[in-house]
């Protein structure tokens, strides 16, 4: 097995600079970005979102909305735990409860559902996340173990795929699959955590369609971990950071959420560029630990509560380290149209926020998608996304997505 090394973002000196407008699709906008490449050919691009005007936005109602209420037909999800849009406009919904993926036309129309509970071929154990290749392919993960199961867009099985050499934890970042069937797969590192010093390192690994390990791409830190008093489990540091992988058509990103960069690696696993981004900010203090120990009682019900626990009383505990700073993301995404889009770790009390950038690392823009929306796919101007209601009913939409530069 070979180990790839990123080379470091000092050790080459810069060859070439120049000024490019802030998209790189010809769309105008806010600052410009510094772009540099180094000797040894990787861009790295560095722009000021804080002072970019532009925003995308969604449209006021939806253009598809799948997931009702009531009934017990295909319509009805629980546990949805990822959408995928398909070439013709139809969407591919991954649903947990069932253990199935489930087809609707553009219209919100039941197509075909795929999979199902079991052990057999083509069932699964815990569908998580989607993939659609060129051709409409589906690659859906499975969870325990790990293996991917392939389907057609009319729902018929194909193959699994099972990594070789690997294994799957619970705090891993998801990865991801390349048009050409190669997956980018996280799996947790021998050592790590329990002091609260030394964090849990994740192996980023590429393996071919066949499942066969083609490379060990980076090895990027996890979380500290550590124990408190009267608490037999372990838990992290207040604000902690963790890595993030995303990997979709011809690119794989990387981010330690540490510093505000993230690396790009295109489909031959080579680093071609980094984007970087100011972050003003970041400190922690003692104002947003307290409104981060208020905000958690009220989620959930505080000591008098009948549910509160020893791990609920060590997640508000003095003891509890916190981290200096905030992290740089909370998740990361490619989109179907090549844009990364990173969500900003929020501070307390603050709206969920994203931002873009272009393929070239130019910032596009800043998204608020609101409390109940969670993103599952950007596309070039569209979001497919999870709606809860205030019942916790789910529902997948899919809005317009717009930019407007001022």
């Amino acid at each position: 097995m070979i180990t790839r090394r990123f080379p470091t973002t000092h050790s080459a000196a810069a060859i070439a600079i120049a000024a490019v407008a802030a998209c790189g699709d010809g769309v105008s906008g806010g600052r410009s970005s510094a772009m540099v490449t180094d000797s040894a050919g990787v861009q790295i691009a560095t722009s000021d979102p804080w002072t970019a005007e532009a925003h995308c936005a969604i449209g006021e109602e939806p253009v598809l909305s799948i997931g009702t209420r009531e009934g017990d037909g295909p319509q009805i999800f629980f546990q949805v735990r990822h959408a995928a849009r398909l070439s013709d406009g139809s969407v591919a919904v991954v649903d947990g409860s069932s253990r199935e993926v489930r087809v609707f036309a553009e219209t919100g129309a039941h197509l075909v559902s795929m999979g199902g509970r079991g052990e057999g071929p083509g069932e699964f154990g815990g569908p998580w996340l989607l993939w659609v290749l060129p051709g409409d392919t589906l690659w859906v993960g499975d969870y325990l173990p790990w293996r991917f199961n392939v389907f057609s867009a009319d729902g018929v099985f194909v193959r699994s795929v099972a990594p070789e050499d690997f294994s799957l934890h619970t705090l891993v970042p998801p990865g991801g699959v390349l048009d050409g069937g190669s997956s980018v797969n996280v799996t947790q590192a021998a050592g790590g955590g329990g002091d609260f010093a030394t964090p849990v390192n994740f192996l980023v690994i590429a393996h071919g369609p066949d499942g066969a390990v083609l490379d060990t791409l980076a090895t990027l830190p996890g979380k500290r971990l550590g124990s408190l008093p009267g608490f037999a489990g372990f838990i992290e540091p207040l604000f902690e950071a963790s890595s993030f992988v995303a990997a979709r058509s011809s690119t794989v990103a990387t981010t330690t959420a540490r510093e505000p960069e993230v690396r790009i690696l295109d489909g031959a696993f080579q680093l071609r560029r980094i984007i970087r981004w100011s972050d003003p900010d970041r400190e922690v203090t003692g104002a947003h630990v307290r409104a981060a120990h208020e905000d958690y009682i009220a989620r959930h019900g505080g000591p008098e509560s009948p549910g509160w626990s020893a791990g609920h009383e060590a997640a508000i505990s003095d003891d509890r380290p916190v981290a200096e700073v905030f992290p740089t993301a909370s998740d990361l995404m490619v989109g179907s149209a090549g844009r990364l889009w990173l969500k900003r770790y929020p501070r307390p009390r603050e709206e969920p926020s994203w931002m873009a950038f272009q393929p070239g690392g130019d910032f596009y823009c800043h998204f608020r998608p609101g409390p109940q929306m969670t993103p599952l796919e950007f596309g070039a101007d569209y979001l497919l996304a999870l709606h809860r209601d205030d019942l916790g009913v789910e529902r997948v939409m899919m809005y317009d997505l717009t930019r407007n530069s001022s």
